[in-house]
């Protein structure tokens, strides 16, 4: 695939985790780019937020592209976002890049909302699937029980995962973004191997010089430990679910679909914790 010549693209959560490396890789390439936020504080970030529809429409004008982060304050994205892609359309938005997660089929909870409605109603659409983020290490939830208590709490048992970079990610998106031709398909995203957490603890602990335990949990002790940091009830209790579906074994795997849109392979989690290694001494 070839890059686009003249594109404008709209990165909605632009300023999250990946939303800010796609925003710095759409710079890098010469695009013109909008950092949709709630809360605007200069020229390239435009007021946007999914439960107020009406900050949409100027949002989306002009826009050839948008990358699609879900509100992570709602479970119901059928009724959320579903009304504010209309409005992406009706503006002229012909292209979406959407995402979602690996646990998240097309027609499923949350983001699969979404897949549907892309997939029935989108002209060019792709769907990232990424497994769990490494950054969830090193920046969210799981780094302060790294820091305070040398512990990382989950309800995954010895399950499985390929933990994926979220640079990688946002490289991947950025692909999908920018090519002329759009994929219209969903990719898988993973890391070069599956790991436990117990797995990542040790790993940690070697890199770091300090012991770090995996602490198993059930699927609604989890749930509390999210509702806790204050997410919403119905969200926190399908977060901690997918959980359940690492134990069981289906994240399990690795697929090549960072090097299919991207021609480099992914990041590997020793890079990533030596790479990141002050997150857990500081």
């Amino acid at each position: 695939m070839n890059k686009a010549h003249t594109m404008n693209v709209l990165v909605t959560g632009g300023t999250g985790t990946t939303g800010r490396m796609v925003v710095q890789g759409l710079k890098e390439q010469g695009v013109a780019t909008k950092v949709g936020t709630r809360r605007p504080s200069n020229g390239d970030e435009v007021l946007f937020d999914w439960q107020k529809p009406e900050s949409a429409q100027a949002a989306f004008a002009g826009m050839d592209a948008v990358y699609v982060v879900a509100p992570t304050n709602t479970s119901d994205h059928r009724k959320v976002v579903l009304p504010v892609l209309d409005i992406a359309r009706s503006y002229g938005v012909r292209r979406f890049v959407l995402l979602s997660a690996s646990s998240l089929e097309k027609g499923g909870p949350m983001m699969g909302q979404i897949h549907s409605y892309l997939k029935d109603n989108a002209s060019e659409w792709t769907v990232l699937r990424p497994t769990w983020f490494l950054q969830n290490f090193s920046q969210k939830h799981h780094l302060t029980t790294i820091r305070e208590e040398n512990a990382i709490y989950s309800a995954t048992g010895s399950g499985r995962v390929g933990f994926i970079d979220a640079s990688d990610i946002a490289r991947a998106a950025v692909s999908a973004l920018v090519e002329n031709q759009s994929w219209n398909r969903d990719f898988i995203l993973t890391g070069p191997e599956t790991l436990s957490y117990a797995d990542v603890a040790s790993k940690i602990s070697d890199i770091i010089g300090r012991a770090i335990r995996h602490v198993n949990l059930s699927v609604d002790q989890l749930s509390e430990r999210h509702r806790a940091g204050g997410l919403d009830k119905d969200y926190a209790q399908v977060l901690a679910s997918m959980d359940k579906w690492i134990e069981q074994g289906n994240e399990d795997r690795v697929t090549d679909g960072v090097l299919t849109l991207t021609q480099q392979g992914p990041t590997s989690a020793d890079v990533f914790i030596r790479a990141n290694i002050k997150s857990w001494l500081s």
